[in-house]
């Protein structure tokens, strides 16, 4: 978070932008003044200083509005405040002098203006190139580079004031010069390698922040290294090429221009936005001038004589240029931006992946991202990540994926580099990818809870089997065992010991009725045999007679059923257990009084479905609804089915409501 502008600073950055605009009406007022012709304006740097001090002190003030704890922004504004100062001195100077201004007063515009603009070239831009763009060194290391930078600096400052030869033959040279001066000519070379080498440092702290840097300092440095980069190159060719024109100094506001846009808004411009136009016209560029060369000197000799040989070249490239235009784009779009000009193309390459299976879900994504040049695809449902690829470090968008108008996940995409947003065309394309998507999302949703089930009824089957075999094994087998026994006793003794004979048999008939129970037991739940004996309605309504809660006070209980169709037995069994589990919750775990038991058979085109409701009038006894055994219960006997229970408290009370597909009984 970057800590606001003081009242100090935000005016400082005022006075310094009014500074500079002010030096510079008062040197272009002066040039006015003077009748300067663009010759005139460019001899005396009239224009390249107003150019750069305008530039660098306005981009400077603006970083110190906003980023005022960043030196950089103030040392912009230095440099910008030491050409304006020498934009507005070299034209008063030549103002006085024709208006016979005295001699002291010239010498002293003289002296501001040689002693003013060097110290933006010798310290305030290599500093703040070397401080680009947290105003720190690159690292600790590189803190040699930055004292080393400032106490060189008045070595280029000393080359340019201490010259005792006046900058124009009209006016006198200024004060503080050096008559010995053309005797270390050997220093003010020293002092011309040192700019360009401390640029040549700059731009290598540059490239090694790059290097080392996260994907957003990237960003913000991409801009500023090809500046430097033209800075680099111009100051070397005005520094050591003679007959340079001045001109090239019209490089330097490209620095300031780039260091803000970096600071301030690197998330909105980058230049790699601009390859797919720049590689398109200069490759097209090219070709258009190779073609019109060659068909010049090809035609030239046939139709000069009719024609002219650059009329009938023109006219050729011309018909050409249209289609030429339009192929490279696609070439080049193809390479940045994948197949999303061409929606059949990536419809299909999903649709492969979806189709074939080999690689599920993973695959496409995988697709999606190869063929739109993605840097990362994902798709998730909420809480997991079902299939991803690439590198999730870039800024995404995301994609909702709805099935039937209810939304079953999502499609996460990364942003190419130099992107914010979705560009219209992918938004459009990912439209058309979202329905085979969400379909495929809604399948392996289905799948996996079809799998669950399985499971579940798999589980369920073998610890009933467990429960049985326990039972039988633990309960019914020594208890037969125990009859048995006691049978062949009381025969062995029925005429030697009559009355043993009669207390072993009576104990063999307990064992018998208590073995008979248990049979009846479990074969209670395998099936209640009321339902056999009363059906669904009647097992239900002998259940809910005399129904009373945990502290004896009794539930009046209700039973709606209308005319029931004949129901499976899986289906009988289900709305059985459920309905039965919802009232003795109900009467234990509420304060209920009263209860309505519901069955509905509604059919129609919207489907065959039993439902099973129970309404109570009481609230839970802990306060809130705390899903237990009975109520997993519930939605598992109604997932075996393919239905779905749902419990909760309502305005009223308690409220349970299953869906039993009744299929074919």
């Amino acid at each position: 978070m970057q800590e606001p502008a003081r009242p100090w600073q935000r005016r400082a950055a005022a006075a310094l932008a009014l500074a500079v605009l002010g030096c510079v009406a008062t040197g272009v007022t002066c040039a006015v003044l003077l009748d300067f012709s663009v010759a005139d304006a460019m001899s005396s740097f009239l224009a390249t200083n107003a150019t750069m001090g305008a530039a660098f002190g306005l981009c400077g003030a603006l970083l110190v509005r906003h980023r005022p704890a960043n030196p950089v922004g103030w040392l912009l504004a230095a440099d910008g405040l030491g050409h304006a100062v020498a934009a507005a001195a070299a034209p008063a100077a030549l103002l006085a002098a024709e208006h016979g201004a005295p001699v002291a007063a010239q010498r002293m515009l003289v002296t501001v203006f040689t002693w003013s603009w060097p110290w933006s070239i010798a310290l305030f831009l290599p500093l703040a190139l070397l401080l680009f763009p947290d105003g720190r060194p690159p690292s600790r290391g590189w803190r040699w580079v930055v004292a080393a930078t400032v106490v060189t600096a008045p070595l280029f400052v000393l080359e340019m004031g201490l010259d005792p030869q006046s900058p124009d033959d009209r006016v006198p040279a200024g004060y503080l010069t050096l008559p010995s001066y053309d005797q270390l000519s050997w220093l003010w070379t020293a002092a011309e390698l040192r700019v360009v080498l401390l640029l040549a440092l700059a731009l290598a702290a540059l490239g090694l922040r790059h290097r080392r840097g996260t994907e957003q300092l990237r960003r913000q440095l991409l801009w500023l290294l090809l500046a430097t980069l033209a800075l680099v190159v111009a100051v070397v060719a005005w520094a050591f090429v003679h007959g340079t024109p001045v001109g090239v100094l019209f490089v330097l506001p490209l620095v300031p221009a780039a260091i803000t846009v970096a600071i301030l808004r690197h998330n909105l411009l980058d230049i790699r936005l601009l390859v797919s136009r720049a590689v398109v016209y200069g490759a097209l560029s090219s070709a258009v001038f190779a073609a019109y060369a060659g068909l010049v000197a090809v035609l030239g000799t046939v139709v000069q004589a009719r024609f002219g040989p650059g009329v009938l070249a023109a006219l050729l490239v011309a018909l050409a240029f249209g289609p030429a235009r339009s192929r490279l784009q696609r070439v080049v779009d193809r390479a940045l931006y994948g197949d999303r000009r061409d929606p059949a193309r990536a419809i299909g390459r999903i649709g492969a992946q979806l189709t074939g299976g080999a690689g599920g879900l993973d695959g496409v994504v995988t697709g999606l991202r190869e063929s739109l040049r993605l840097p990362y695809v994902a798709v998730l449902t909420p809480g997991r990540v079902l299939a991803e690829s690439g590198d999730a470090t870039a800024p995404s968008a995301e994609q909702v994926l709805c099935y039937a108008d209810r939304p079953v996940g999502s499609l996460v995409v990364g942003l190419r580099r130099g992107e914010t947003e979705l560009a219209a065309a992918d938004r459009a394309l990912l439209d058309l990818v979202a329905a085979p998507l969400a379909l495929a999302l809604h399948a392996t949703r289905l799948t996996g809870q079809l799998q669950q089930s399985r499971e579940r009824a798999a589980t369920a089957r073998e610890e009933e089997r467990r429960r049985l075999r326990r039972d039988l094994h633990d309960g019914l087998g020594p208890q037969l065992t125990g009859v048995a026994y006691r049978t062949d006793a009381a025969a062995n003794l029925l005429d030697a010991d009559p009355a043993e004979a009669s207390r072993l048999l009576a104990a063999a008939s307990r064992d018998t009725r208590a073995a008979i129970d248990d049979i009846r037991r479990l074969v209670y739940g395998l099936r209640p045999p009321t339902l056999d004996q009363l059906g669904l309605v009647g097992a239900l309504s002998q259940q809910l007679v005399s129904l009373r809660r945990d502290d004896g006070t009794p539930v009046h209980a209700d039973l709606e059923a209308p005319a029931l169709p004949e129901l499976p037995p899986a289906v009988e069994v289900a709305a059985y257990r459920i309905a039965t589990e919802a009232v003795a919750n109900a009467a234990r775990h509420s304060t209920a009084t009263r209860l309505v038991v519901r069955l509905r058979h509604p059919g129609g085109p919207t489907g065959d479905d039993l439902l099973v409701e129970v309404t109570d009038n009481g609230r839970p006894v802990n306060g809130a609804w705390r899903p237990g055994v009975g109520l997993t219960a519930m939605s598992e006997r109604a997932d075996e089915l393919g239905g779905d229970c749902h419990a909760g408290p309502t305005a009223e009370g308690g409220r349970v409501v299953a869906r039993l597909p009744v299929g074919t009984p």
